[in-house]
């Protein structure tokens, strides 16, 4: 199996579990910035999305990046456009339809088996990087990622209590120190997360 499939398969079984609890009211409320839940959720559903469909692509002719570090630390920002993100995931909520719980888990199964078939050195290529790509296992960490920190966004939105699992919270974690590292906030983190001082309000890794 691909090193981080199961990762991926624990993280994407407790986002579904999450959204099945959400309150039909609650999916036009507040989401996140300009999405309202409904497309925060779409939003989130591309992180397993996204693995279906670039391994459905031919592979990558190119590694162009090593790590997770490296593409939250190098590549989010500079190929990555807000606007269309936003697009994406109005597009992506509207795309769950009437029965969203069901969509989810099919998409998270197919997702889930794809990358537990996938070769071990398989490079994924990721959309407007064309053939560029990273390692499979290292883009299942981001997609791990986004699937934890956009859960805590839909828990907070809809007053839902949700924790994923401790296994997951720590991959999530940890990339994320390692992110602030590799953008010259090590220090600023630590101080914080021993009590030896504050982030600034806003403060952001992404």
């Amino acid at each position: 199996m691909v090193a981080h499939a199961e990762s991926f398969g624990i993280a994407a079984e407790s986002f579904i579990e999450l959204v099945s609890r959400i309150d039909p009211v609650q999916w036009v409320d507040p989401g996140l910035g300009v999405w309202n839940v409904r497309e925060l959720v779409g939003h989130t559903s591309r992180a397993m999305l996204t693995v279906e469909t670039y391994l459905a692509a031919p592979p990558a002719e190119e590694l162009a990046i090593p790590d997770a570090e490296t593409y939250y630390s190098e590549f989010v920002g500079k190929y990555t456009d807000d606007d269309a993100i936003a697009a994406r995931g109005v597009e992506a909520g509207e795309k769950l339809g009437n029965d969203p719980i069901a969509m989810l888990t099919a998409i998270a199964v197919r997702a889930s088996a794809a990358a537990s078939a996938a070769a071990p050195d398989r490079l994924v290529a990721i959309g407007s990087l064309g053939s560029l790509g990273i390692p499979l296992e290292q883009y299942l960490r981001t997609r791990v990622f986004e699937l934890v920190v956009h859960g805590i966004d839909i828990a907070r939105a809809t007053g839902l209590d949700h924790r994923y699992p401790a296994s997951v919270l720590t991959e999530t974690a940890t990339l994320a120190a390692a992110v602030a590292v590799r953008k010259g906030y090590g220090d600023e983190v630590l101080s914080a997360l021993t009590g030896r001082g504050s982030l600034p309000e806003g403060f952001s890794i992404l």
